[in-house]
């Protein structure tokens, strides 16, 4: 897509190139029916080929004064009017190869897209789940179908696809079939129960994860196929209320951070990803904390149950998940030793 900046930059020399134009036309018309005492219609005639320098004959020009002010329009008016046509016409040619050079990347992207996320709806829930993604360098695209609102924000680095994430085609134009994930942020509960549907027919294994605003549409959603439902309601009231009795617990948890940029940073690591030479080992034989400083804090099963705290005998294993704290520079060392990195 076009830069916003720059669209509104050529929007405006448009708009000063008509004005240049129309000025000197303007200026023209009304000499001749000054000096020449022509009607209306015959000094515009007259103007518009004296600055084209088309030169037809048939209008003749008698006075001196007349015959001054057209050599000055020549000379004058012929250099802003040309520059006003070069403008307008440059416009639409930039104007057009723009939308082509851009149609062809977009497509060519998505055409690429794969294992990504699509992010439907850009409010103030949509957008910050974009700003983690991006964080986090995950692949994704955002579906909106307010067009104003991503014009208001072609400046930051989200690919987008304008339309009504409701219907089929444009969840198979951001690629539904590949994608991993799914985030549905729309205001309206029954939006997101429709694209859950939706999305879990043309996609059987893609994770779901949808708002909702009360418990009977988190109930819905769950059995229309979603697989986590988040209310940041009652996300944002449990917030202010732990504070009440535990704020320096909720300030420590909202020191980490999952996108690398925070001090401390909690990641998760599947296990399956590791060299098969690491897999069938205990914790203890990773020897995550002695080498890297980080500290494996939970063990995810293959069977999908989490151990807080797991003791150092816990078995690695393809299917299961690690989650470890540390600072970043633990992290990095952590997958290096891991041969993640």
């Amino acid at each position: 897509m076009v830069n916003k900046y720059g669209q509104i930059a050529r929007y405006a020399k448009l708009r000063y190139a008509s004005i240049l134009m129309l000025i000197v036309i303007a200026i023209g018309t009304s000499g001749f029916i000054i000096l020449e005492d022509l009607d209306f219609i015959n000094a515009l005639y007259l103007s518009i080929i004296t600055i084209s320098t088309v030169g037809y004959s048939d209008v003749m020009i008698t006075t001196i004064e007349g015959k001054v002010f057209t050599i000055v329009l020549i000379m004058i008016g012929w250099t802003g009017f040309a520059y006003a046509i070069s403008v307008i016409t440059s416009h639409f040619v930039e104007g057009g190869m723009s939308n082509i050079i851009n149609n062809y990347r977009h497509k060519n992207i998505m055409k690429n897209m794969k294992d990504h996320t699509i992010l439907v709806g850009f409010g103030r829930n949509g957008s910050q789940a974009a700003e983690e993604l991006l964080k986090t360098k995950e692949r994704f695209v955002v579906v909106e179908k307010a067009h104003e609102l991503i014009l208001n924000n072609l400046d930051k680095k989200v690919e987008f696809i304008e339309g009504d994430a409701t219907e089929d085609e444009i969840l198979k134009e951001a690629g539904i079939s590949k994608a991993k994930s799914i985030i549905l942020t729309l205001p309206l509960d029954a939006d997101n129960l429709f694209v859950t549907i939706t999305a879990r027919s043309l996609n059987p294994s893609i994770q779901i994860i949808t708002r909702a605003t009360s418990d009977s549409a988190e109930k819905k959603l769950l059995i229309a196929g979603a697989d986590e439902v988040v209310m940041p309601e009652y996300v944002g009231g449990s917030h202010m209320a732990a504070m009440v009795s535990s704020v320096d617990v909720v300030r420590f948890l909202d020191q980490i951070s999952l996108s690398g940029e925070a001090d401390t940073n909690l990641v998760e690591i599947e296990c399956g990803a590791l060299p098969k030479d690491l897999l069938n080992h205990t914790i203890f034989e990773l020897g995550v904390r002695t080498n890297s400083g980080a500290n494996i804090i939970g063990f995810k099963t293959a069977n999908g149950v989490i151990i807080t705290n797991p003791t150092p005998d816990t078995m690695i294993e393809a299917g299961s998940k690690l989650f470890v704290l540390g600072n970043p520079e633990q992290i990095y060392q952590m997958k290096k030793m891991l041969k993640l990195e």
